[in-house]
């Protein structure tokens, strides 16, 4: 670029320009380097511009898709929370009168429900054989949970910490918990629930709700807790000292 004035220098001498040509001719000159200078600016921009723009696109994009893969995520778990609402709703009907009571409780989280039952709504003290009253609540339950699919029901027994007496024909708590588990489990097999999503788990003394300090916190921690699951739900480990 340098290089035009001196070459127009002398072209102009060489052709007998004027003095005056010749100045207008180095402006001209100029003026043209001046001129492709700022166009050349002005495409480096624009291109610059349709880059960033091209890169916004490729963000928005992405976004778009993570927004829609959210959103069919939502319909999935809103169809799932609807269908376990139902649920729910079906076994608190059933159950009313008990849940008025106190004997049963019911709750739903993480797609876990339980089914809370006191001890004396299903058992004589001391005994794993289901009373009258307990078959009623149970055939509720088994009305609930006899058609439902690729699904855990776990029945989990627990009792308080005063030993058991031998007159009772059980050796502990761990024996008298796991045989009323076994028992629930047996009775809602008989009402048409699937042996393949049912299990049983005897606690004993060992999982309190409460202190054993007093006659109603020992009520509260002799239950058995109906667990309805999905097929693939992994409990907590716990990892215990050795």
């Amino acid at each position: 670029m340098r290089m035009i004035p001196t070459l127009c220098i002398a072209v102009t001498i060489g052709c007998g320009v004027s003095k005056d040509e010749f100045a207008a001719q180095q402006r001209d000159a100029q003026q043209s380097l001046t001129k492709y200078q700022q166009e050349t600016e002005k495409a480096a921009a624009l291109e610059k511009k349709l880059a960033d723009v091209q890169q916004h696109n490729t963000v928005l994009q992405k976004q778009l898709g993570e927004a829609t893969a959210a959103s069919a995520k939502l319909q999935e778990e809103k169809g799932a929370l609807e269908a376990k609402s139902a649920q729910y709703q079906q076994l608190a009907s059933s159950l009313q009168e008990q849940i008025a009571s106190g004997q049963v409780e019911i709750s739903e989280l993480r797609g876990k429900m339980t089914v809370k039952l006191k001890d004396k709504v299903l058992f004589s003290s001391a005994s794993a054989s289901l009373n009258k009253q307990g078959r009623a609540a149970l055939d509720a339950v088994a009305a609930a949970f006899k058609d439902l699919k690729g699904k855990n029901v776990v029945v989990s027994g627990y009792t308080d910490d005063v030993p058991i007496s031998a007159k009772s024909g059980f050796t502990d708590n761990w024996a008298l918990s796991s045989a009323r588990a076994v028992n629930v489990v047996r009775y809602l097999q008989s009402k048409g629930v699937s042996p393949a999503m049912l299990g049983a788990a005897g606690f004993a003394e060992y999982r309190p709700l409460v202190p054993n300090d007093s006659s109603a916190s020992r009520s509260q921690n002799r239950r058995i807790e109906i667990a309805l699951t999905p097929a693939d739900y992994t409990p907590p480990v716990v990892d215990i000292p050795k």
